[in-house]
């Protein structure tokens, strides 16, 4: 339940602000249709996180030596510099349909490439590195990523307006802090 949980709430809160949710936004004003853009960011997430997640989830296996871990832990701390750094995304690049392709079509693919090397990609990553549960952490960060970005189709430019997307950021920035000095004190054993 705690990698669950944890990927939920890193996820989600890491989302706010990035490319991926700018490009959310971006595909409900072009097509105007949510159904097939949820469905369609749904599944692009959970293919993407899978897959990162296992890969996250197969290196920590092999490598088990503590400096690994150590290394899983900084990278946590810098995940929480680099949430700080505000996305941008060109409206006039991704989002035209292609003729042939539809809504749902064109978000998954495009979804799906955005997210390679995101920032929640590579905390998928990291997470599947820290807990032993590809399927929960998978499950969690996709939850995260629909709690995000669900909103942001529904009512973008709302929310745009509205929401504090700076605030957001610093909280899961801290929460990335939080985690990665957490995993140093365990690994120095200064939590019982």
């Amino acid at each position: 339940m705690e990698a669950f949980l944890t990927s939920t709430a890193l996820v989600a809160l890491a989302e706010m602000g990035d490319k991926t949710q700018l490009l959310a936004m971006l595909l409900a004003t072009r097509f105007r249709k949510p159904a097939p853009i949820i469905a369609g960011i749904f599944a692009a997430t959970l293919a993407n996180h899978f897959l990162a997640a296992l890969v996250g989830h197969s290196v920590a296996g092999v490598l088990t030596e503590p400096w690994f871990h150590y290394a899983v832990a900084a990278s946590f701390v810098a995940m929480a510099a680099w949430t700080l750094i505000p996305d941008r995304i060109d409206e006039d690049e991704p989002a035209r349909a292609p003729s042939k392709a539809g809504v749902f079509l064109t978000t998954l693919v495009a979804f799906f490439l955005v997210e390679m090397g995101d920032k929640t990609q590579v905390a998928t990553v990291m997470l599947g590195a820290r807990f032993d549960n590809v399927l929960a952490v998978t499950a969690g960060t996709t939850l995260g990523m629909m709690i995000a970005n669900v909103p942001a189709v529904l009512f973008g430019e709302v929310l745009a307006k509205k929401v504090p997307m700076r605030a957001l950021q610093i909280g899961a920035a801290l929460l990335f802090l939080g985690l990665g000095l957490w995993m140093i004190a365990d690994l120095r054993g200064w939590i019982g």
